[in-house]
């Protein structure tokens, strides 16, 4: 995976945490540097855990599938980036929490990390993946994004949520096509 593709792909699993960030920015009456950290820091380290998690477990199972790894790579890449897209034409608001806390900040870290564990999956598959680099990278650029998020919430509302969630999408769709049209030979 070269490090543009790296880089989309943290762009694109970043779109989640992303929105959500600018609901959170919507919410909070006066935005403080503090809060942007807090998302940040939050929502970065669990799409770094999450990809890392997901390529210890495919790591364990890469030489039972191999042979079919860049189809098990295309089909959850395109589950996952269907789904992002399937949510941002949906276009449903989702509710605009100001609290910043534990149990919440969790909750939130954890519901958008999830595709981050699967693209984790796909990793193992792909051969000569640097996995630290990866997950820190996806790391970073998830924090930046997410505190970005906060502070174009304030300023932007919801306006462009549905619209980070469908290049997002898209994005995950063409690294799947791609992985799988070089491993069948058709790109070289």
């Amino acid at each position: 995976m070269s490090i543009f593709e790296l880089f989309l792909t943290a762009v694109a699993l970043s779109m989640d945490a992303f929105a959500v960030s600018v609901c959170k920015g919507l919410a909070l009456r006066k935005i403080r540097f503090r809060d942007c950290l807090i998302c940040g820091l939050w929502f970065g380290a669990f799409q770094a855990l999450m990809p890392l998690l997901g390529y210890f477990v495919g790591s364990y199972f890469a030489s039972l599938v191999e042979n079919f790894d860049h189809w098990i790579a295309f089909i959850l890449l395109c589950i996952i980036g269907g789904n992002m897209i399937r949510e941002a034409i949906k276009g449903e608001e989702e509710c605009c929490n100001s609290s910043l806390g534990f149990k919440t900040m969790l909750l939130m870290a954890i519901s958008t990390s999830i595709d981050a564990l699967a693209v984790g999956v796909n990793f193992a598959f792909l051969p000569d993946t640097n996995i630290v680099a990866a997950v820190s990278f996806i790391g970073v650029i998830t924090l930046v994004l997410s505190m970005v998020g906060v502070k174009l919430g304030s300023v932007f509302g919801t306006k462009y949520k549905s619209r980070a969630e469908l290049a997002g999408g898209a994005i995950l769709i063409l690294i799947g096509t791609k992985v799988l049209l070089e491993h069948l030979g058709i790109l070289g």
